[in-house]
């Protein structure tokens, strides 16, 4: 697995679209969501299952692979939807400039670190603020509404 811009393997593809129906199923860890957003060329809608992080009463999605298909329609729609079972959200997003993400990255590993360490090559839940925000560009952060 790779970081970055990288697009996922093969098998990577196949398990996020496994896990994605799963969570769409409303199985799976209960801070997994199927976020669907709408493609920024076509209209369709996408999907991806991505953790939804909640800090302080805030909730963010983060990109652990940077810049994503998923993060691009994102940019460009400002809204879509979480789904988890039955239940499906439709929210607002803003995305965060760098200077704000060193204590959201933070929780992030603290939460998933076993999950997407292969995404953050030399970073963890123990790393300082000035090393987050030092790598912070690399990761994309929306704060949801």
């Amino acid at each position: 697995m790779t970081h970055g811009n990288s697009r996922p393997s093969g098998f990577e593809r196949f398990a996020n679209k496994l896990v994605g129906r799963l969570v769409a199923l409303g199985v799976g860890p209960r801070s997994m969501r199927s976020l669907s957003v709408r493609g920024r060329s076509s209209g369709k809608w996408y999907s991806s299952p991505v953790n939804l992080l909640e800090l302080n009463g805030t909730r963010y999605l983060l990109a652990p692979r940077g810049t994503t298909q998923w993060v691009r329609n994102l940019r460009a729609a400002g809204s879509g939807e979480l789904r988890r079972g039955k239940f499906v959200e439709t929210f607002q997003a803003v995305e965060l400039p760098d200077e704000a993400k060193p204590v959201i990255m933070q929780s992030y590993l603290q939460r998933w670190h076993s999950q997407v360490k292969q995404f953050f090559p030399g970073l963890d839940a123990s790393s300082s603020l000035d090393e987050l925000l030092a790598r912070a560009g690399d990761y994309p952060v929306f704060e949801l509404s």
